[in-house]
């Protein structure tokens, strides 16, 4: 029984922690229209890994992470190209934690991952 209330509480901690990770300041998030599917086709693989990390903060408006299927949010970050989206993504960006909590994630995951969520082609 008490290994079941200590499980609990690890996982309520481990939550709180991923979400406190995508929040950037103290105000509540801003009530937002939800945003656009992500447009750019994705493989199954991509699509779970979404679902696994990014979505944690990439669907959440008010969290300061560019919203999936948000192209004007995104339009912002993609003119500085590849290299830098990825290394923001890798090494971390303001809230964002480095890997953005994908540690088993591979260079061509988050190009994938940015494609998807970006609906553009990263250049």
């Amino acid at each position: 029984m008490y290994s079941t209330h200590i499980r609990n509480a690890f996982v309520a901690i481990a939550l709180t922690m991923t979400l406190a990770a995508c929040g950037g300041g103290t105000s509540a998030p801003a009530p937002a229209a939800a945003p656009a599917a992500p447009a750019a086709p994705a493989t199954p693989a991509t699509i779970k890994l979404y679902g696994q990390t990014c979505h944690n903060c990439h669907s959440i408006p008010g969290t300061g992470a560019p919203q999936a299927g948000d192209t004007k949010a995104w339009s912002g970050r993609l003119y500085k190209g590849r290299e830098a989206l990825l290394n923001n993504s890798i090494n971390g960006y303001r809230s964002m934690p480095p890997m953005g909590g994908c540690t088993q994630c591979t260079e061509e995951d988050f190009a994938a991952l940015i494609e998807y969520m970006s609906g553009s082609q990263l250049k």
